[in-house]
């Protein structure tokens, strides 16, 4: 099969097409002939050997794929949705994905939803797991019920485009932070209230303003860095950070007093280490609220730009110079 392969660690061209065996399927797997995959930020870290891949994982780039089931155990009690040979799905996987053959734990299949391509599909996966388990289990939003805010640090991204449409699905407020005028407006017709430009604005004084001083309640912070303590001065009483990347660095120097007598949590996640068990029920929870509203339209995929797997370089320049709004996808 073709495949895009690390040649070393560096530069965007050190990602070259090759041919690789097709994967050996391991208990528990399907195996996906792959339409398209998401690019991932992890892709670009791990391109540049600062995120190897877990143990056992394919050392081919690719965390989410979308195409058609050719093979596979689908008699067991891991097919959550009755998925059937030569079915489309989409998939989270641990790796694997820049490649037209890649293995997936059935768990982690989901069926496309109705009227999306594979192409559009392929850009669900990652950011969907990851919100959901962040924002709506970690952190407790809260799918419907009392009005709650979230505040996206990153509104543009893929992760972000995914946050604000479903907290604002579920009727909550939404503010979120982007670097242009083209980003904030794009993440503003998505449903956010009010979108900050870092490059300009506080978001601080401005989230303040809007919320009476209240704050919101949940943050989802892919920053990190001197971010932390000015989110803390934002956040709502008993309200929570949530820290899925850093960007901003590694270290922070925080109030603790703050944390302490406002009943505040600082917490954070990385989804590809977690067991495929922990996926599952994600994907569970996906399938039950959310992929509805995918397939009404009250929810969409936002893909910014798709490229042929033989220009993946070219995908992971426009990934690591930010000019994306949405998720970058490779076709196969």
């Amino acid at each position: 099969m073709k495949a895009i392969e690390i040649t070393k660690y560096g530069a965007p061209d050190v990602l070259q097409l090759s041919e690789r065996q097709i994967p050996e399927l391991q208990p528990g797997e399907v195996l996906i002939k792959v339409r398209a995959a998401g690019v991932n930020r992890s892709d670009v870290f791990q391109r540049t050997g600062n995120y190897p891949a877990p143990p056992g994982a394919s050392d081919i780039l690719g965390l989410e794929v979308a195409g058609e089931i050719v093979d596979g155990d689908l008699d067991n009690s891991n097919n959550l949705f009755n998925l059937t040979r030569r079915q489309h799905v989409c998939a989270l996987v641990q790796g694997g994905g820049y490649a037209e053959y890649a293995a997936a734990p059935l768990a982690q299949c989901l069926p496309v939803p109705a009227g999306l391509s594979d192409v559009y599909a392929a850009s669900l996966p990652e950011t969907f797991f990851t919100v959901w388990s962040n924002v709506f289990d970690l952190a407790r939003l809260g799918e419907r019920g009392a009005e709650k805010a979230l505040l996206v640090q990153g509104g543009s991204s893929g992760i972000g485009v995914t946050a604000i449409q479903l907290a604002h699905a579920f009727g909550h407020r939404v503010f979120a932070t982007a670097g242009n005028i083209e980003k904030c407006s794009a993440c503003e017709a998505l449903g956010a209230e009010r979108v900050i430009n870092y490059k300009t604005e506080d978001f601080v004084s401005i989230v303040r303003s809007l919320t009476n001083n209240y704050g919101v309640n949940v943050i989802l912070d892919m920053v990190g860095g001197a971010y932390v303590n000015r989110e803390l001065s934002v956040l709502a009483d008993d309200g929570c950070i949530v820290i899925i990347a850093l960007l901003g660095g590694g270290r922070a120097q925080i109030n603790l007093g703050e944390v302490l007598h406002r009943r505040l949590t600082l917490t954070g996640s990385t989804l590809r280490p977690r067991s495929v068990e922990f996926k599952a029920a994600i994907a569970a929870q996906l399938y039950e609220r959310v992929w509805p509203l995918i397939e009404y339209g009250t929810v969409k995929p936002v893909i910014h730009k798709i490229f042929p797997a033989e220009q993946a370089a070219a995908a992971h320049t426009m990934m690591e110079l930010g000019e994306h709004i949405g998720k970058i996808v490779l076709t196969f």
